[in-house]
């Protein structure tokens, strides 16, 4: 069950890692396409702006909770590069222990600040209620967040992408049930997309884990191994927290950009909720992308293969750049169909919701291969175990966010939103690019390469 990539060459072994993952991560944005689109058709462009004003706060949140357990795996597939399956079981023993603590107390924290975040965010007060009802849910829901995204990523960390997508597929199919069943017939409104996100990502959660338990026997500790050791608790946390930091970072600059946006109100609040839908769900390539290079580059690193990783992390841009083009293609001929997915045609805003979110798909789609670039170093540069360091590019996003929020928005409107991403993505490069080569000559140094 498990693969091997220090072996082959890496453009196979990147493609076929990469389309388990891909799949797995575009069923996670199917989740949120399906209760956007459900709740834009059914309740209206009010309740979809109460469902996007809580985007950056929930990728705040959520986002560090898969950074962590993204960066928990690190150390994991270093040691399954390295053949030491001894030291792959102590870590596996003492991240479950890190989540549960961590994933308690954010739980309890995000759930009872919640509300007083969503009013420092300047929500419209037409739709705070709403949005209050629908994110409150979510983050009581992060224990089973961490359950499914550290499972799944122990188990990508030795080589195998198919399991995880496979329960995450099953459970997409509940999730539509449950939305379709708690919006139109119970009437829970938001509240219900909610519930049946929760649900459905519990539910892929414990199959893997049963899945993991019954046919994985390399990532099950023994009773010694699951004792809990600074030593290693503490390297996981030096990867895994400022991995997690990372995205919260960035998501601070969305957060001010939102609440820019939020100030604009609620037109703009749902054009930018349809269009960034449609940004995470085409993005998900870059993100599958992004997650390959880390596993890619964190077994070779432990294989003392530093040679391998620049090959890898090339092929992985021509992948990306390639993917780039064709999804601009698709943003500038069949932007408003898609678009139309989440917004109800009665709607006496519903043109002007699509020329708006137009605009922020044509832009983002611009700067695609830039974003191709920030997923793929960055990654690579966590998976050399410096995750640290990579922070920096998640401050500089939050930066650029938090002058386009602050400074260029309140001047030029919804124009200056659209550019938001973008200028990010350019600010993170300038940084990440030349840090790769240099923490790439460094491994080589380190492990006595000479070629």
């Amino acid at each position: 069950m498990t693969k091997n990539l220090t072996e082959g060459k890496p453009m196979g072994l990147i493609i076929r890692f990469a389309f388990p993952v891909l799949l797995a991560m575009l069923f996670q944005q199917f989740y949120n396409l399906v209760d956007t689109m459900i709740v834009g058709k059914f309740l209206g462009s009010e309740a979809l702006a109460a469902v996007g004003s809580t985007g950056s706060l929930n990728f705040m949140v959520i986002g560090f909770c898969i950074g962590i357990c993204s960066g928990f795996a690190i150390p994991m597939a270093q040691s399954f590069g390295a053949g030491d399956e001894n030291e792959l079981k102590r870590y596996i023993g003492n991240a479950f222990w890190l989540c549960v603590v961590t994933s308690i107390v954010m739980a309890i924290a995000t759930g009872l600040l919640c509300r007083t975040i969503l009013v420092i965010m300047r929500t419209p007060e037409d739709i705070i209620d709403t949005s209050y009802s629908y994110i409150h849910i979510i983050f009581w829901g992060i224990p089973v967040t961490y359950l499914y995204n550290m499972l799944s990523s122990m188990i990508r960390s030795v080589g195998d992408s198919k399991t995880p997508v496979i329960f995450l597929g099953l459970s997409s199919v509940l999730n539509i049930i449950l939305d379709i069943v708690l919006i139109t017939i119970v009437k829970m409104g938001v509240s219900g997309a909610a519930v049946a996100t929760v649900t459905a990502q519990a539910i892929s959660g414990l199959l893997c884990l049963a899945y993991l338990k019954k046919k994985f026997p390399i990532l099950q500790p023994s009773k010694e191994q699951w004792h809990f050791r600074r030593r290693y608790a503490g390297k996981l946390c030096m990867i895994g927290i400022p991995m997690g930091l990372q995205y919260s970072i960035t998501a601070i600059g969305s957060i001010i950009l939102q609440t820019a946006v939020n100030s604009l109100g609620t037109l703009y609040v749902a054009s930018v909720t349809a269009g960034t839908k449609l940004h995470m769900f085409f993005g998900c390539v870059f993100d599958a992308l992004g997650s390959t290079s880390a596993t890619y580059t964190g077994q070779n690193i432990g294989a003392k293969k530093a040679d391998r990783v620049q090959e890898g992390i090339r092929d992985c841009m021509i992948l990306g750049s390639i993917y780039a083009v064709f999804a601009l293609a698709v943003f500038f001929f069949f932007s408003n169909p898609l678009i139309s997915l989440f917004a109800n045609a009665t709607d006496p805003n519903y043109r002007r919701i699509l020329a708006n979110a137009r605009l922020l798909l044509l832009w983002n789609g611009a700067f695609y291969i830039p974003l191709a670039g920030v997923n793929i170093y960055r990654f690579c540069i966590q998976g050399m175990g410096y995750s640290q360091t990579a922070i920096i590019s998640g401050a500089l996003e939050m930066a650029a966010r938090a002058f386009v929020g602050l400074a260029l928005i309140p001047r030029f409107g919804y124009v200056a939103a659209v550019t938001a991403s973008p200028i990010a993505w350019i600010a993170a490069n300038s940084f990440l690019i030349p840090a790769y080569y240099h923490y790439l000559r460094k491994q080589k140094r380190i492990l006595g390469y000479d070629g």
